[in-house]
Order: structure tokens, then sequence, then C-alpha cells
């Protein structure tokens, strides 16, 4: 399956998930009900049965009393599982690291295994083309575990155990990494949150149970008996609801352990990091066991096996590790691959991160927007690039980090130093013009980030345009936890220098709409409100009719180019009257709404857009620069990443 069958396939489980959920309040409701009658039963001063036997004694219960504690269950399961759900979509994946205690880990961290883990997962980000997730570390936790959380693709996190950085090796951590980016580029992760919330309710009614007894055990009134009696039938309805919860999550979540293994390795390329790292639960005595007092509630995120449990064929959220390892590396030999190991910190461990770093390729020529590459896939096969990576880009997103230099990745990881790159990208070379646009900042109130920027703009000059991007994106983490007044001002600056001169560049748009995007609140977790795209057929003319004008040349000979590449796009979508727009009606305000909507679309409709955009940016068979960057754009935007789509120009566009 492709990306966004994948994420079709979630949103079936999802309504699976809500069927199972259905029967087990059910049953939770007719268990509480029998408590009821019983305790009712017992506290009336006489009884008249209806019939014969324990039935008929049952009957005499009053059915008042039976709708009474029907509603009261199904009230509380559903306000418990509302509550929980609604925190979770305020806090998202961040709100689960820290359920857990985690520690969010500062972009700029300078500690060797938090340095080592950050440059791990800016390289899965930039090879995936997802941003740059928040980094977390479970500093309570001894065992070799981690997870990803979040409701999309712009806004998870990765969360490793302290076990996981000191045991493991960068092979290793590489290979765990990889399995969590495949739950973040697989479309798991939604339903894995939402499965926090909906099961929350159904085991409320244990908790209840166990604070009841709890406070009986503390009081000497006469009632406590009862309250104990009460107590311990609740507790043991809340097993009925544990039963059911653990079912919903082992059904849902083993198969796709296996294709996070196997999505690891061809993101890698190495299938003994990620063995190594499940045979490292397997012989170091820590084991994958998370002891925080939540890990029931979010067993289905975790690497590995976080709680132990009875009947693990049955309930287990994970496959056994042997038959893991067997997957990821057949002829996996546990002994002679520890005889070889290297150690988490011993010598080569962290040769990637540590090394000499490349210099910079040279400066590039003005028009390197207008160089162009060999296209070789069909639109279908250009789909299927979104939410995949393979080695040759973890490969190139390794060149990409070691290129920058690590003063610039200094610079970029803190919060101050990430505006005032993202804002230098968007600056001219020219000088004259480059201080028009630094005034035009300063004007508009961001005079703190603009005198920052210049210099910083100076030293890009040797930057090809193709790291711009994955420039912007590792700045990005440090944006989001900045203060609301620098991320603010940082908008003010970079909208007032892309439209210094009265015209915004596609480049401007470009970085304006991706650090817009990401800094603005948005829905998390929002259901598609587009099933088709005739329901958006306005903004899909739009954002086509966007992306012909960007790859199209100038000049009246241009117009069948464009007339071209626009029915190219058009074909596939299923609008091929439609009737291509001027690029003078296509406004930058416009864009971001018509981009806002198209993000609500279904992943089967999405996926007819993403392919009727590569059909149109690749109709001559080449793509150009500018128009990988706006395709990476408005894959981050839709929620669907794309990768780096440029292999074969010189080193200092690759990126692109």
């Amino acid at each position: 399956m492709n990306f966004f069958e994948r994420q079709q396939a979630a949103r079936r489980n999802t309504r699976m998930m809500l069927w199972l959920f259905a029967a087990a309040v059910v049953c939770i409701i007719l268990a509480v009900d029998v408590v009821a009658m019983v305790v009712w039963l017992w506290s009336a001063d006489s009884v008249r049965p209806r019939a014969p036997g324990v039935m008929g004694l049952l009957l005499a219960v009053p059915s008042e009393v039976l709708w009474l504690w029907s509603l009261i269950t199904l009230a509380a399961i559903l306000v418990v599982s509302a509550v929980e759900i609604l925190k979770l979509r305020v806090g998202g994946g961040d709100a689960v690291a820290r359920m857990l205690g985690a520690r969010r880990v500062a972009p700029g961290s300078s500690e060797p295994l938090e340095r080592r883990l950050l440059n791990v997962v800016e390289e899965m980000a930039i090879a995936s083309g997802a941003r740059v997730p928040a980094v977390y570390v479970m500093d309570g936790e001894s065992g070799i575990n981690a997870f990803a959380a979040g409701y999309d693709v712009s806004r998870s996190v990765v969360a490793v155990t302290r076990g996981t950085l000191e045991t493991l090796n960068r092979d290793e951590l590489q290979g765990v990494v990889g399995h969590e980016f495949s739950h973040i580029v697989n479309g798991d992760m939604a339903l894995n949150i939402r499965m926090i919330g909906v099961l929350a309710g159904i085991v409320f009614i244990g908790s209840v149970g166990g604070f009841l007894m709890r406070v009986a055990a503390d009081s000497d009134r006469r009632e406590a008996l009862a309250l104990m009696l009460f107590g311990a039938s609740l507790l043991c309805i809340g097993y009925i609801g544990l039963f059911f919860a653990r079912l919903i999550k082992a059904s849902v979540s083993r198969e796709r352990e296996y294709l996070a293994d196997a999505s690891s390795v061809q993101f890698t390329r190495n299938p003994d990091g990620l063995a190594g790292a499940l045979d490292q639960i397997r012989a170091s005595g820590r084991t994958s066991l998370i002891r925080s007092r939540r890990a029931e509630d979010v067993s289905h995120l975790f690497f590995g096996q976080g709680v132990a449990m009875t009947l693990s064929s049955l309930f287990a959220t994970h496959p056994p590790l042997d038959e893991r390892i067997r997957r990821v590396q057949p002829s996996f030999q546990s002994s002679a691959y520890r005889g070889k190991r290297v150690a988490a910190e011993g010598p080569g461990a962290d040769a990637a991160d540590s090394g000499a770093m490349m210099e910079f390729a040279g400066a590039s020529d003005a028009r390197a927007g207008d160089d162009r590459q060999a296209w070789g896939r069909s639109a279908i096969e250009s789909v299927a690039l979104v939410g995949s990576v393979d080695p040759r880009k973890v490969d190139a997103a390794q060149r990409i980090l070691a290129a920058l230099g690590p003063a610039l990745l200094d610079t970029v990881r803190q919060p101050e130093g990430a505006a005032a790159v993202i804002v230098a990208l968007a600056l001219a070379r020219d000088d004259v013009v480059m201080d028009e646009q630094l005034l035009a900042a300063r004007t508009a109130g961001a005079g703190r980030i603009a005198l920052a920027a210049g210099p910083v703009a100076r030293e890009l000059r040797t930057v090809g345009p193709g790291y711009f991007l994955p420039l912007a994106d590792l700045a990005l983490p440090a944006l989001k936890v900045a203060p609301p007044d620098l991320q603010a001002e940082l908008l003010k600056a970079l909208q007032a220098v892309i439209h210094a001169d009265r015209r915004v560049s596609m480049f401007g748009y470009v970085l304006f709409t991706l650090v817009r995007t990401q800094l603005e609140p948005r829905r998390a977790g929002s259901p598609a409100r587009y099933k088709n795209l005739a329901e958006v057929k306005d903004d899909v003319v739009f954002l086509l009719s966007l992306v012909t004008h960007a790859g199209a040349r100038r000049g009246l000979e241009a117009a069948p180019e464009l007339a071209a590449a626009f029915a190219a796009g058009a074909a596939p979508m299923g609008i091929e009257g439609a009737l291509l727009l001027r690029k003078e009606a296509i406004g930058l305000p416009q864009a971001n709404a018509v981009l806002d909507r198209l993000r609500d679309l279904a992943p089967l409709p999405k996926a007819l857009l993403v392919k009727g955009l590569f059909a149109t940016v690749t109709a001559d068979g080449t793509i150009r620069v500018i128009e990988a960057a706006l395709m990476r754009m408005v894959g981050a935007v839709l929620d669907c990443p794309l990768p780096p789509l440029l292999e074969s120009l010189e080193p200092d566009k690759l990126a692109a």
C-alpha cells in the first residue's frame, strides 16, 4: 500500500476500534447493572420475587434502578473518554510525552548522547520530507524503548528512554528511530493517539472501584464493608474494560509493528542495526518494560512491549522479539553480532556526528531555480514517493548535514538564530535589494531579527538554493519552542521581506507558507471534510494553476507549454474542462486559504490531487528546483511528506 492507502486503512481501523469500544461499553453496563441489582436486593427491607429462583429475585429490582445505573455508567465512560480525547487534541504528541514524564530535548543540546539522537532524527526527517519532530527523553526509564506520537506529520514527537540512549550504538539507534519514523509517515500516529482517549473511558470503572476500596479501607464506619464490596465489584468489572482495551490495542498494533520494522530496514539499508537493537532488549538485561503508571494507557505506542501481561499471545501489542528479528534479518546470529558490536560510547560510535565536515559546494548562479533534471517517473510512481524513504535519501540527508557545517547548525538550533536564518533565506543576494528588504523588516517592527539576519544572509551566499528547505526544516524545532513574541516577529519580518518590492517570489511564497503553517495553531485530528475533488474544485484549479505557472517559461511562446502542463494535471484529477487561471489572479492570501481547505481532503482524493500536481510539474519530462521546492511545501501543508526530489544536479542544488 502507498501512503494514502495506509491512511485510508487507518481510518478503517478507527471504525473497527469504535465498534469494539461500543461492545466493551455494553458489557460494562450489563455488569454494572448486575452489581446494582445485587446491592439493591441486599439493602432492601423486603423483596417480593416475581417468580421462583434467582431470576425471579432479580426481576423484582425496579427498572428505574437499572436505567439509572446504566445512564450513570454510560455517561462516566463517555465523559472520561471525551475529556481525555480533548486533552490530547490540544496537547498532541507533547501531551503524551509529558504523560510519561518525558523531558523535551533542546534542539541545541550539546550533551553527546542527546546530540547523537537529535542528529539521527534530523537525518530521518530530511530524508523523508517530514518536519523535524520534537525529541523527548524518558530519563526515569532504564529499559530500551521508544515511541512516536502526534496527530499529523508536521506536529509529531519522538521519545526514547534513557536506557535506549545509553545502551544502543548509533546503527541500532538509527534502526529504532527509523521504526518510529515509519509510524510518523504511515499514518499510524493519529489512530494511536485517539486510541488512548477512547480506551480511557472503558478502564475508568475499574479505577473508580480501586478508589472506593482505598476509601473503605481507611474508614471504620459501618458502611465501610458495603463500600468495600461495591468497590471490589467495580474493580472486577474494570477487568472487562482492560480485557477489551488490550484486545483492541493488540488487534490494531501487531501487523503495523512488522510494517514499521520492514520500513526501518528499507530506510537505513542496515537490517543488523534494527536486529541488533531488538537483540539488546533480549540480551542486555534492560527489558523494554516501562515503569510509568501510565504505561498501560500507551502500551501500543512503544517500540517494544511496554507492559508485562499474561496471555501474551492474545493481548500483546507487539510480536515476539525472536520473530521480529527473524523477519528483519533471517541470517542474524546473536553471538556473532555481539562479538563484533560497537558499544554505545565506543570508538566510532558517533563517527557520523563528530567527524570533519565537508566544505560548501560553492556559490550557485542567480538562475539556480531554473536548473532542472530529467524525471523518469510516471505520475503514479511519483505519488508513491509520498511517505517513503530510501537509503539514497538517508545518505543525501547525512551529506546535507555535513555540508552545512557545525557553526551554521549550531545557529539554526537556537530560537533567535533560527529566526535569523529563516529571514536570511528570503533575502536577495544583491546588497542594495537586501538592504531595502531589511529596512522593510525593521519598519514592520522586526528590527531584532533584521539586525541578525543580514550577517547570516552573507554567510549563506556560499550555500546553494537546494539547501534552503532543509535549513528551514532544521530551524522549525527551535522556532516551535520560541517565545510567542519571537514567533510573531519572525512572521512579520518574513512577510515584510518577501513583499519589499511589491511582488512575491515563488521561493518567498514557499518559505513563508511553510513557516506560517508550522507556527500557527492548527486543528488536531480533524476528520476529512471533503470526500472527493469535486467538492473543492475551485481550490484544486487554483492550486494546479499556481503549480503550472511556477514551472513554465516566460513570454508569449510559453502559452502552449502552460496549456499542456495544466491539461496534464487536470486529466488525472477529473477536471478536464477546467480553465487555467491567469497568473495575476493567484494571490498569496488566497493561496493560504486554498491550502488550508485542501488539507481536509480524505486520503484517496488527496492522492489524486498530488498525482495531478506531479503530472503538471513533470509534463515536459523534467522537474525544476523551484518546482521541487513547491511540491515539497505543498506536501508539508497537506501532511503528505515528500523526500528530497532532485538527485542528479550538482551538490549545491541536491536537496530541493
